[in-house]
């Protein structure tokens, strides 16, 4: 079996590095990385033994789906693993996919561990990333079994995953009509369970997640939320990214109005500030978020 790691980068050039250094530590090396480069210029990366592309794309916001339906396209691999360009692959990562995955159909999906600020300053020291590692609070923790079957398709995610490119070839890729942050994940998952593939939760195959700020719910992304919320209503009947929905409405940026939303105002500095992950935490929470402003409606309505 021949495996091609795919990944996709805008700017972050130190993590884009640290994913490749990451790959040249791997117990069985990748037999090529492909990276679909959404900027006008290469990245400049380290020395290694197995070939690797940088499809030049441009910068023209380029659409996450685009990007990875084009890796997809360019890998030679028989098993295709994608990484975000956050993760930095634990040097088992890709030998764990190949151990998981032969024999067998469906999407896998491997570990991750969140990084905190700092942890990547002395380098890739996988003992001290364990150590200061955490599972996110808002994701099913690895199975007890190498394998464990996922029965819900919102639960996909494409931070850290594989599928052979025969079974990419038969969802058809990733929807390139979701065009911004939010809902191509929940719509590849949805495609993936419709078409009768499984989807697995891996023991192993862990990435480590490297800090960078981030919102959560992602205010900084709202029209585009939006709009993907309105696209997956039109094409599958039912809304999705619900919990950010909700969050938005407690938060007054908008409001349900027949079988859609519809925006009441720009986010302020406050909404920035409310959802803004800190430097302490190694991941932002939308469900931490979503709880207090809960409360503080029940509150208000008491």
């Amino acid at each position: 079996m021949s495996i091609s790691v795919c990944t996709l980068a805008f700017g972050r050039a130190e993590h884009v590095f640290n994913l490749v250094r990451g790959l040249t530590l791997s117990t069985r090396e990748p037999d090529e990385l492909v990276i679909a480069v959404m900027q006008a210029e290469p990245y400049d990366l380290p020395e290694t033994v197995f070939p690797v592309r940088q499809i030049v794309m441009g910068s023209n916001g380029i659409p996450l789906a685009q990007a990875r339906n084009r890796a997809a396209r360019e890998a030679r691999g028989d098993l295709l693993v994608f990484l975000d360009v956050d993760c930095i692959p634990h040097p088992c990562l890709v030998a764990d996919y190949a151990d998981r995955s032969a024999g067998r159909s469906g999407v896998f999906m491997g570990e991750v561990k969140y990084l905190p600020s700092g942890a990547t300053d002395n380098g890739i020291d996988y003992a001290a990333f364990d150590r200061v590692g955490v599972e996110h609070s808002e994701r099913a923790g690895p199975p007890s079994d190498p394998l464990g079957k996922c029965g819900d398709y919102r639960c996909f995610w494409s931070l850290n995953f594989a599928l052979s490119k025969a079974d990419f070839a038969i969802t058809g890729g990733f929807d390139e009509s979701f065009v911004g942050y939010g809902g191509e994940d929940t719509d590849f998952g949805r495609t993936v369970a419709t078409v009768g593939l499984p989807i697995w939760w891996v023991r192993g195959a862990k990435a480590y997640h490297q800090y960078h700020p981030h919102h959560m719910p992602p205010v900084h992304h709202l029209d585009s939320v939006l709009a993907n919320t309105h696209r997956f209503i039109e094409k599958w009947g039912e809304p999705t990214m619900q919990h950010w929905l909700r969050a938005f409405v407690l938060m007054g940026l908008i409001e349900r109005r027949g079988k859609g939303w519809v925006k009441l105002r720009e986010p302020a500095e406050d909404d920035f500030a409310l959802t803004q992950q800190q430097a302490d935490q190694p991941y932002a929470s939308s469900a931490t978020v979503l709880d207090w402003l809960e409360a503080r409606e029940l509150e208000a309505s008491a």
